[in-house]
């Protein structure tokens, strides 16, 4: 039987990994054989990935260059990750997936959807998540959570965990949230959208009814 796909979207700063990991917790606490993995990151050559597409020494990257590089990573994610398991009958978790893509390159970028579209078919090989989970916050709010944790990480002596993504301006933060919004509003029988303004325990309860209902009924 094959496993369960979930994937976590949101802008950055919107709390999708701290319900991440309680997700995969509350699972391997009752019981449930899990899986994560991340985008970019999840393999060994997709963390290397990550450290160059997150950098803020790589601030100069090309948007094309981008895309690829997020591509490779989802191809070998898929790949050596995600697929295995769930041939395995494995639910696997992802934090962010080609939706990302999307949304990020895409609306935030600007390139073009469809290219994006082949690019992400091919990396994938068409594999698509059973639900996506979208945890959707004003820019402004996020950027609010942001700041407050890279001062709280600075007070207690750790480095700051600001991404390059995390310093673009506004504007590009509200282009990706109107993407992903777009992108629930023509996939409604996959995504899920959940107000991430409210408390975290609130939205656990309902991360965790829509994944074992899902889970359940498999």
């Amino acid at each position: 039987m094959r496993g369960v796909f979930i994937t976590l979207e949101g802008i950055d700063g919107c709390g999708k990994s701290t319900q991440f990991k309680m997700l995969a917790e509350a699972l391997s606490n009752r019981g449930i054989e899990v899986v994560v993995t991340r985008e970019p990151g999840g393999t060994v050559l997709g963390e290397r990935m990550r450290a160059v597409l997150l950098s803020n020494e790589s601030r100069n990257l090309a948007p094309a260059a981008e895309l690829f590089l997020m591509a490779a990573d989802r191809a070998q994610d898929v790949s050596e990750v995600i697929r295995p398991a769930l041939e395995a009958g494995v639910v696997v978790i992802s934090d962010r997936y080609a939706d990302s893509t999307v949304a990020f390159q895409g609306y935030g970028r600007g390139l073009d959807l469809d290219i994006i579209d082949d690019v992400n078919r091919l990396a994938t090989g068409g594999l698509a998540p059973d639900i996506t989970i979208l945890f959707d916050l004003d820019p402004r709010q996020a950027q609010a959570r942001l700041d407050a944790r890279i001062t709280g990480e600075t007070r207690f002596g750790f480095e700051p965990g600001m991404t390059r993504f995390d310093e673009e301006k506004l504007d590009f933060h509200l282009r990706v949230r109107d993407g992903y919004l777009k992108l629930a509003s023509t996939e409604p029988e996959r995504f899920r959208v959940l107000d991430a303004a409210q408390p975290i325990d609130r939205t656990h309860r309902q991360v965790l009814e829509l994944v074992l209902d899902l889970v359940e009924t498999k």
